[in-house]
């Protein structure tokens, strides 16, 4: 069965971290465990598009459960998930801070793993469907209904063209497109592009992306594609 949700778990304490995941997976539910505040972030670099609720606890080593959630509430893929706060600090201005901070919710420790369970649900519910569809290759990541391209969470300024590309490629990463493919998915009713029309667009596109422009790979004597030795396994 296909885990319907993936929840981010923010905990320091190895055993009750561990029980909770193991608790969520039997549950239907896909866990990316972090035990402090730099895994965290890194799942956040490289998984955000996949994530659909977290839970925090708020001390955690390098980066507190504070700072990740305010990370989150800025993000441009995360800002609308729901968030928890999963804590011993049990006073009352520490959960008016967590909410301030954005939080839809407060369960103090200790808590049974059903507890956390039925909040997890209760929120998931509530939750509106998603407007937009992300794809994420390395540091970008595309909105599909929103057609915008984001780079380490800046939005690219593209033309109608150059997304239109980004798209394909990015729905297709393990394909190599040939420039007469390319030429027909971006040319629509222009019939009067040619082949060195692509080759522009492909370098304008690079140059926008900076620092991950080598995920556009030229394959010599073929066309132009995903750079394969950049994509997940």
């Amino acid at each position: 069965m296909i885990p319907k949700h993936t929840i981010l778990l923010v905990e320091d304490e190895v055993e009750p971290a561990e029980m909770l995941a193991n608790f969520l997976e039997m549950n239907n539910y896909n866990v990316l465990l972090a035990h402090d505040g730099k895994q965290a972030l890194e799942h956040i670099e490289k998984r955000a598009g996949d994530i659909h609720l977290a839970i925090l606890d708020i001390m955690v080593p390098h980066t507190d459960g504070k700072e990740i959630c305010r990370i989150i509430r800025k993000h441009p893929v995360l800002k609308d998930i729901p968030v928890i706060f999963l804590t011993a600090k049990d006073k009352e201005k520490d959960e008016i801070e967590g909410l301030e901070l954005g939080a839809d919710d407060y369960i103090p420790k200790p808590a049974s793993l059903k507890l956390v369970k039925a909040h997890v649900e209760s929120l998931l519910r509530r939750q509106q469907p998603q407007n937009s569809k992300w794809i994420q290759h390395g540091d970008l990541m595309l909105d599909i209904n929103g057609k915008n391209l984001y780079n380490n969470e800046k939005r690219v300024d593209l033309t109608s063209t150059e997304y239109t590309l980004v798209e394909l490629f990015f729905k297709n990463p393990k394909r190599v497109f040939s420039r007469q493919e390319i030429l027909e998915h971006i040319g629509g009713e222009d019939k009067f592009v040619f082949d060195r029309t692509v080759d522009v667009h492909i370098k304008n596109l690079r140059l926008k992306l900076g620092d991950s422009a080598d995920l556009i790979k030229t394959y010599r004597g073929i066309g132009y594609g995903l750079n394969r030795d950049l994509l997940p396994a």
